[in-house]
């Protein structure tokens, strides 16, 4: 099947019948078009920016730039990616129309090259974004990218940390993380023992390395030393000063890998409990840390199927 965009003339025509009053339905069938191919090019080649008036020839040089941009660099044309397109407005993902077109040699294209067109289509006005099932932000990672989002220097991979640690044979090996709630910048540090499951939690007014490291330091001045031998954290910028931790309290900090949260799944699963508490959504300018506690001690006094039924508290303080 061939596709073929509007030409200058049918831009033209289709601007004269709708001053005539006449449907798109009705010019579609005059031009020997579809009707989805004109309201599409109302979509796109209208002057939204202004009074939303369709003029053609503002339309063609509209088009025209469009498809000179999609074409650089690049070896599919305008009569693929409107092939691409058409499935897209079907709800289909870049994967799927990529994988289908692969399987019935129509066409060999990547689902980042459909994506690369559809945030250029975007970008110049069109609505091929909309079609997304995750419309609302555009995608964050890119296969063989560069990521340059809070990156630290000379941190430990979690692949350097011992496998004694993995297999949760000894205590003092914990996971921490942050958890944001909506309205402040106020948030909470979740601290999670490894091996029982025992697990602290900090207010901090804002998600800071300053007041990361109060936090921190502040629930590790509770227990007696050599509670805390190891911290396994993500890659959130508010552990940029870890080495400060490490200077004053002898712990060891490891970094899981990028997008990888199940490397720290015993804080993931923990902070699951705490939204029990503090739901998403909810304000936490208002929660003190005296709630925090609180929280933490009914977490830790909950008997675990994996600890024989025995609490966190019990295996932290005496096993």
């Amino acid at each position: 099947m061939q596709y073929h965009q509007l030409t200058s003339e049918e831009r033209f025509m289709f601007s004269l019948l709708r001053k005539q009053g006449c449907s798109v339905s009705g010019i579609a069938q005059q031009l020997g078009r579809h009707r989805s191919t004109l309201y599409r090019e109302l979509n796109r080649n209208s002057c939204h920016r202004t009074d939303g008036a369709y003029r053609p020839s503002k339309a063609h040089r509209r088009a025209l730039s469009r498809r000179y941009y999609s074409q650089r660099n690049t070896r599919f044309y305008w009569p693929e990616y409107e092939l691409v397109e058409s499935y897209l407005r079907e709800r289909w993902s870049p994967e799927q129309v990529s994988g289908y077109l692969r399987l019935h040699q129509v066409l060999q294209i990547s689902h980042e090259t459909i994506y690369r067109h559809i945030w250029r289509d975007k970008r110049s006005g069109g609505d091929l974004w909309t079609y997304l099932r995750g419309s609302q932000k555009q995608r964050r990672k890119r296969y063989r990218s560069h990521d340059s989002r809070g990156r630290m220097g000379g941190k430990r991979h979690i692949s350097e940390r011992p496998k004694s640690i993995n297999q949760r044979l000894h205590k003092g090996h914990w996971e921490i993380d942050t958890v944001m709630g909506k309205g402040s910048k106020a948030c909470i540090v979740t601290l999670v023992e490894r091996k029982t499951g025992y697990t602290l939690i900090g207010k901090m007014p804002n998600r800071t390395t300053e007041a990361l490291n109060d936090a921190v330091l502040m629930l590790m001045c509770r227990y007696r030393s050599g509670r805390f031998k190891t911290i396994t954290a993500d890659n959130g910028t508010e552990f940029h000063q870890y080495q400060q931790l490490e200077h004053e309290t002898g712990v060891r900090f490891y970094f899981a890998t990028p997008y990888h949260s199940w490397e720290r799944g015993t804080n993931e699963n923990t902070n699951g409990l705490i939204r029990q508490y503090i739901p998403k959504g909810k304000n936490m300018a208002s929660v003190t840390q005296r709630e925090c506690d609180a929280i933490a001690n009914e977490l830790n006094r909950r008997p675990r199927k994996r600890l024989g039924y025995k609490s966190p508290i019990h295996c932290f303080l005496n096993c």
